[in-house]
């Protein structure tokens, strides 16, 4: 699995859309792994919408992965990248740009942070992206085009979708599935996530969805509050 030593895990947690529960999964997710006795780390290499404090910018999805993650990390070390402006963040680091701030988008500055966590040796590693798939991070030095998910299949990452069950997901979610699998990348599983407790139909999508992701369901959350609710609904026997 990509530069991770045999005994460790890492998997890219993507989702059908943003806002669609990645965050409340993936601390859920480092809850279950911490129960197993496991040393856990997260990483948020990106992250938009940052509020400014006397610590500097702090984005509150990657302060809920530093707190859930079991290994002590300083929040440089979960999110390297962080973006004032709650927009895309090749658009929040143009912004950024006209204020005189760099802002290093690159594809190894993002590895450089990865690197940096396998270093303390986690059990498990648990890399959230942003937004959705293909999150565009802005054209590279030669001027070609990149994406949050060229550095998932450089690493060769393990991938977990979230899917916002409302309307429209089923094409969102087997879009998504595509191009993962088309990046070379292997869905370990996915987690049906309720946005919509209304959803026309939502015990059917679900059951379609079993049929058409071809990858494990690891749960099926209704909405909660507290993602500890979560974390002893998931079945983890895909994972561990």
């Amino acid at each position: 699995m990509g530069q991770l030593a045999a005994t460790s895990r890492a998997y890219f947690i993507t989702g059908t859309d943003t806002e669609v529960g990645k965050t409340f999964f993936s601390v859920a997710l480092l809850q279950a792994f911490n129960q197993l006795d496991l040393k856990t780390a997260a990483y948020k290499p990106i992250a938009a919408g940052c509020e400014t404090t006397t610590d500097g910018l702090r984005n509150e999805d990657a302060l809920a992965l530093q707190q859930s993650s079991s290994l002590e990390l300083d929040y440089a070390e979960v999110n390297p990248i962080a973006l004032a402006e709650p927009i895309a963040p090749h658009l929040a680091a143009q912004i950024a740009l006209g204020k005189g701030q760099s802002i290093d988008l690159s594809l190894d500055r993002i590895k450089q942070g990865f690197v940096s966590l396998l270093h303390k040796e986690p059990d498990v590693l648990i890399v959230e992206g942003a937004g959705g798939w293909r999150l565009p991070l802005g054209n590279n030095e030669q001027g070609h085009p990149t994406f949050l998910s060229d550095f998932v299949a450089n690493q060769n990452l393990a991938v977990i979708l979230v899917v916002g069950m409302r309307l429209g997901c089923l094409n969102h979610a087997m879009l998504t599935a595509d191009s993962v699998r088309q990046h070379g990348l292997k869905i370990v599983g996915w987690v049906a996530n309720t946005l919509d407790p209304d959803m026309p139909f939502l015990n059917e999508n679900i059951e379609s969805l079993k049929l058409l992701l071809r990858a494990p369901l690891i749960a099926t959350l209704p909405r909660l509050s507290d993602p500890s609710e979560a974390a002893t609904r998931l079945n983890l026997s895909c994972l561990v």
